[in-house]
């Protein structure tokens, strides 16, 4: 019988589905994961086996003669003193198993410990922008000129960010990142309002939003919106009106 390939990277599969790597080795992982056919099978089971789960599909209402039987065994075991817990669970698996439920239940009981809900989309992109404010991860080229800023990201990503000048709204550019959120590395454009920093997130794609909408997490608000084939994600601790402004300026720009 052949033996299933191995890799030593599969286990940050499940990492990055939790929510649980940095920016750097969820952009590593997904290089990575392009050219290794053992983390892409896992990717697209993980996230085939949270779906499931997510719709409810594994869940099947137990016929009462079932509960009518693990009910007497149940109180037929606890007087017991040996490992009462175990027994219980082994002679429950065993009367599951007899009506065709055993499959179903093991694999809910395994997905429900193995794959936690992770994150959501807007928790990612405001995780993103707290790490960058940490000293030294805000910018990797910096500049006030889109005509530096865009062409940094050539080779970096797949795609070409839009980078827009908004000094004229008083939303000067100040610089750009490679980032990662939705699983996929997003480009990161910097903006200011005076001392308040905006990261604008972005990637191809339609969200299906033509209206810019805003939303809060972690006391900071985020708006977005999708526009010329690429959703565009704003966060910042600037008033909800003010980054409203900063999604309508950026709109009406060329």
């Amino acid at each position: 019988m052949s033996r299933m390939p191995e890799c030593d990277k599969v286990l940050l599969v499940q990492a990055e589905l939790d929510g649980e790597l940095d920016a750097a080795a969820a952009a590593a992982l997904a290089a990575h994961r392009a050219d290794c056919p053992v983390c892409q099978a896992a990717t697209a089971e993980l996230a085939q086996a949270r779906a499931l789960i997510e719709r409810g599909q594994l869940y099947q209402k137990m016929p009462q003669e079932v509960r009518r039987r693990l009910t007497a065994q149940l109180a037929a075991a606890r007087p017991r003193a040996s490992p009462p817990r175990l027994r219980v669970v082994r002679q429950w698996w065993r009367s599951a198993a007899s009506f065709g439920l055993g499959a179903t239940c093991a694999a809910a009981v395994a997905l429900l410990v193995v794959l936690p809900r992770g994150p959501d989309l807007a928790e990612q992109i405001v995780a993103g922008h707290i790490r960058a404010l940490q000293p030294g991860h805000l910018a990797d080229v910096t500049s006030t000129d889109q005509h530096t800023v865009k062409p940094w990201f050539d080779g970096r990503v797949d795609f070409a960010p839009p980078v827009k000048d908004l000094a004229a709204a008083r939303f000067p550019l100040s610089g750009g990142r490679l980032d990662y959120a939705g699983n996929r590395p997003v480009a990161a454009l910097v903006y200011q309002r005076d001392k308040h920093i905006i990261d604008l997130f972005t990637w191809p794609g339609d969200a299906g939003l033509n209206a810019p909408e805003i939303g809060q997490r972690q006391g900071y608000n985020f708006v977005h919106w999708s526009q010329d084939g690429m959703v565009l994600w704003a966060v910042s601790d600037l008033e909800a009106s003010q980054l409203r402004e900063f999604a309508e300026a950026w709109r009406r720009s060329p």
